[in-house]
């Protein structure tokens, strides 16, 4: 670690992050000044579902995604994850995170699934009465 001008710490290689202030790069920097995803339709509230596009292209260096997208797409990479959980894992704030997944759904790269409410999953009484005609056979 050294010291910035301004006496804070400094990642070594990293200009864009003072050890006080934490990132100097603003939110609004990485979205373009956008706050809301892209025409996509889709709902992306805290708990959809994001999953790497098994059909999508492997992107280079020569597109024009940022560090942060490329980031959510490595997140995705092992296991669908949350919006939630992208924001975390990429240190993001979740508008951030939305916008940023916007993007990569208009191109192709990843799906967005939700999980099935409570109240759509069956009762425990009718999966009991499966089970229970199962074993009769």
């Amino acid at each position: 670690m050294s010291q910035d001008r301004t006496g804070g710490t400094r990642v070594p290689g990293s200009q864009w992050y003072d050890g006080e202030a934490g990132p100097l790069v603003r939110p609004y920097a990485m979205t373009g000044g956008r706050t809301r995803p892209g025409p996509t339709g889709v709902r992306l509230d805290l708990i959809a579902l994001i999953a790497l596009d098994t059909g999508a292209p492997r992107f280079g260096d020569d597109t024009g995604l940022g560090p942060e997208h490329r980031t959510l797409i490595e997140l995705c990479r092992t296991e669908p994850q949350s919006v939630a959980e992208l924001g975390a894992g990429a240190d993001l704030p979740v508008g951030v995170v939305r916008v940023l997944l916007g993007d990569l759904l208009e191109l192709g790269c990843v799906t967005v699934s939700r999980p099935t409410p409570p109240g759509l999953l069956p009762d425990d009484h009718v999966l009991r009465e499966v089970i229970e005609g199962l074993r009769a056979l």
